[in-house]
C-alpha cells in the first residue's frame, strides 16, 4: 500500500493571497523570514487580510536561512504564548520550513529536535492548530510537502524533518510574490526545482500518481527557468507552478542522494554555506551518470530526456544529452559546475570558497553522513561509503563519474 498526500486546499494564480479573509479562526501567528515579504507590501497585505476574516494576528519576523534548532525552539515558545489557531508561513523555504518545526513542538512542547528528526514518526498534529504555507521563492515547494529542513550549527549538519503530519493544509502559491525575486534566487530555486523532479521520477518509491507530476514540471522548467532568470515576468507565474508540482511529485515519490549530499555539504565548512540550490545544480550532472549505471534508473532518466524531447537514439545518448542539458542550464544561470569554483554566495570563483584541504579533511564525515540521510534510502542505485566519497569528490573537482 502507497499513500499520496498533498494540502486539502492549495489556491494559485495572481491575488490568490486574498484567499486568507476566507480563514475561519480566532487566532493566527506569522512567520517570516528577513523583509522581503514586508518591503513588498505582502506582509501588510496577509495582515489585513487575515483581520478581516475576524483574527487576531501575531509576527514572528527574523527567521534566517537555513534556520537553526535554536529559532525553532524560540518560535515555538512565542506560540505557545500567544496560542494561535492558525500558523501562517510566508517567503522562501526557510520560514515555511522553521514553522513547520516550531508547529510540532507548539503542539507537542516535551517534543525534542531529536524527536523531530525520526522519519515519519510524529504524532498528529492540529490538535491546536493548522498551518498555511505562501511561497515567495519557486523552488523548495514547502508548501505541499511532508517535509522540513533545520540546521544545527553546532554539528555542521541539516536534518531533514520527514512526514505527512507536516503537509500544510492550505497552499496559497501567488505567482505575484515570486515576482519579487531576484535573479540569482530565480536560478538558484528553479535548479532545486527540477532536482526535486528529477529525483522523484527516478525514485523507488515513484509511481503512477507522482510520474506525470515530475514529468510536467520537468517540461515547463525548461521552457521558463532561464527566461525567469534573465527577467521575463511572464515566465515568473509558469515557473511558480512547476516547483509546486515538483513538490507534489517529490513530497510522495521521494528523492535521492542530490538532496542527501546538499543536506551534509551545505553547512559543513567554514568558509560559508552552500547554497541548497547550487548544491543541487552542481550535483544533479554527477548522480545521474552514477546511477544510470543502474538499469531501471538509465531507461528512467532516457524517458525523461524523451518527454522534454532532447533527442538521442539510445538510453546512454539520451542520458549523455540530459546530463548535457542540466549543465548548460547551470551555464546560463551563471552557476558553477563544482564545489571547487563555489564562491561565496554561489557566484563562480577562481579561488573555492572551500579550500581543497578542508573538504578532503571532511569528506569521510560528509560521506558518511549522507549516506545516513532520509533521501538516500529512496535513490536507485545505493552508494557505498566509498563510492560516495568518490562521487563528492566528482563534484569538488568537476570529474567524470566512472564507477
Amino acid at each position: 500500500m502507497a499513500r499520496f498526500t498533498l494540502p486539502r486546499d492549495l489556491y494559485h494564480g495572481k491575488g490568490s493571497l486574498e484567499a486568507l479573509k476566507d480563514f475561519q479562526g480566532k487566532k493566527a501567528i506569522i512567520c517570516v523570514g528577513g523583509g522581503s515579504m514586508k518591503r513588498n507590501g505582502f506582509l501588510d497585505k496577509a495582515v489585513s487580510y487575515l483581520k478581516e476574516a475576524g483574527m487576531e494576528v501575531a509576527l514572528f519576523e527574523g527567521i534566517e536561512p537555513d534556520p537553526s534548532v535554536e529559532t525553532v525552539m524560540r518560535g515555538a515558545e512565542e506560540m505557545t504564548k500567544f496560542q494561535p489557531d492558525w500558523i501562517v508561513a510566508m517567503g522562501g523555504g526557510s520560514p515555511i520550513d522553521a514553522a513547520k518545526a516550531m508547529w510540532i513542538k507548539y503542539e507537542y512542547p516535551e517534543t525534542t529536535f531529536e524527536d523531530m528528526c525520526k522519519v515519519f514518526g510524529l504524532p498528529k498534529l492540529r490538535t491546536k492548530a493548522r498551518f498555511c504555507a505562501i511561497p515567495s521563492t519557486s523552488g523548495t515547494a514547502t508548501e505541499v510537502t511532508a517535509f522540513s529542513i533545520i540546521t544545527d550549527y553546532e554539528k555542521g549538519i541539516k536534518y531533514p524533518i520527514a512526514d505527512f503530519e507536516i503537509t500544510p493544509d492550505v497552499a496559497i502559491v501567488d505567482s505575484e510574490i515570486a515576482e519579487t525575486m531576484p535573479a540569482k534566487l530565480a536560478a538558484h530555486t528553479g535548479m532545486d526545482a527540477i532536482t526535486h523532479a528529477i529525483e522523484a521520477y527516478v525514485s523507488t518509491a515513484n509511481c503512477n500518481y507522482t510520474d506525470p507530476l515530475a514529468l510536467h514540471a520537468i517540461k515547463m522548467i525548461k521552457a521558463n527557468l532561464v527566461n525567469s532568470f534573465n527577467g521575463d515576468m511572464a515566465a515568473r507565474a509558469p515557473m511558480h507552478d512547476a516547483q509546486c508540482l515538483a513538490g507534489m511529485a517529490f513530497s510522495n515519490a521521494l528523492l535521492g542522494i542530490v538532496h542527501s549530499m546538499a543536506h551534509k555539504t551545505g553547512a559543513a565548512f567554514s568558509g560559508g554555506h552552500i547554497i541548497h540550490g547550487a548544491a543541487n545544480a552542481m550535483y544533479l550532472p554527477k548522480v545521474i551518470r552514477f546511477n544510470s549505471k543502474d538499469a531501471t534508473a538509465k531507461k528512467r532518466y532516457a524517458e525523461i530526456a524523451d518527454f522534454i524531447q532532447l533527442g538521442g537514439s539510445s538510453e546512454d545518448e539520451k542520458v549523455d544529452l540530459l546530463i548535457k542539458f542540466l549543465r548548460q542550464m547551470n551555464d546560463d544561470l551563471k552557476i558553477p559546475q563544482s564545489i571547487k569554483n563555489y564562491g561565496d554566495g554561489g557566484v563562480i570563483a577562481d579561488e573555492a570558497m572551500v579550500p581543497e584541504a578542508e573538504f578532503l579533511e571532511k569528506l569521510p564525515s560528509i560521506a558518511a553522513n549522507a549516506l545516513l540521510d532520509a533521501c538516500t534510502g529512496s535513490n536507485p542505485r545505493q552508494p557505498s561509503q566509498e563510492e560516495m566519497e568518490k562521487l563528492l569528490k566528482c563534484c569538488y573537482y568537476d570529474t567524470e563519474v566512472d564507477f
